[in-house]
């Protein structure tokens, strides 16, 4: 009886495997940009489907998305859009735009018995863990600025599959995207940040350092228009960096002009 010698069954396996390697590396060579769109906009829908969830009342898959962006997000209430209920934000009274603001409702919300405006950690730990109720509807998974610069990425991503077989483009150079992209959004997140940190969390009137501090950045909230502004520009401009490069790195005979 004739059998087939291990190694040349060990060494047929290797090549099948390798083989379907090799043209799953092809496959993504060829339609990467289709894939990367394809999971930016599997990681903005999912978001949305939270609130959805929640409406309808199947609340453990709800909090199941909850719970998995939690980690990339901060989701408070004031900062992120909700669906289903009277506004489509509820941003807080500093924040001066024309909605009412989440300081409004947080009375009759059992999440903020223990978190004064006043005290600004309280506050924003009660805004994380409060997902909505019927009136108010129900927040998405991820906030309003990282919605607008995850979207914006998908926008840079759909522009860029229809232009890239008619035009070379060229990548965003690097000082525009610090300038253009980061520029506004560092700015006001940080200067956000440094007013908040520097309000004693008892609500009196910083001392020492802390006064050094607000009389530099004194204390605002952006209101939700300027979160997906800068949002949306950095998405646009870190598509408009990467694309171009991992074009030329899919096909190294095609180099990217600088």
């Amino acid at each position: 009886m004739n059998s087939t010698p291990p190694n040349e069954t060990v060494n047929g396996r290797t090549q099948t495997l390798a083989n379907s390697i090799n043209r799953a590396a092809a496959g993504f060579n060829n339609h990467w940009l289709a894939v990367i769109n394809i999971l930016v906009a599997t990681y903005i829908l999912l978001p949305l489907l939270a609130p959805t969830l929640m409406k309808t009342g199947l609340e453990t898959p709800a909090r199941v998305i909850y719970t998995m962006y939690s980690p990339m997000c901060h989701q408070m209430a004031s900062r992120s859009f909700f669906l289903f209920g009277e506004q489509p934000v509820y941003p807080r009274e500093l924040a001066g735009t024309n909605y009412t603001p989440l300081e409004a409702y947080t009375p009759d919300l059992p999440e903020f018995a223990d978190a004064p405006p006043e005290n600004w950690a309280r506050f924003f730990l009660a805004a994380r863990r409060f997902v909505g109720n019927e009136q108010m509807g129900y927040k998405t998974a991820l906030c309003e600025r990282d919605l607008a610069i995850y979207g914006f990425v998908l926008a840079g991503g759909l522009v860029y599959a229809l232009l890239r077989k008619r035009y070379r483009i060229r990548p965003l150079p690097i000082i525009l995207f610090i300038i253009i992209g980061m520029g506004p959004i560092a700015l006001d997140g940080f200067s956000q940040l440094f007013g908040y940190y520097a309000v004693p969390l008892d609500g009196s009137a910083p001392q020492g350092f802390q006064a050094t501090i607000a009389a530099i950045f004194p204390l605002r909230e952006s209101p939700p228009s300027l979160r997906i502004l800068t949002g949306a520009l950095f998405g646009f401009m870190l598509a408009w960096l990467i694309f171009p490069h991992i074009e030329a790195g899919m096909q190294p005979n095609k180099k990217v002009r600088k």
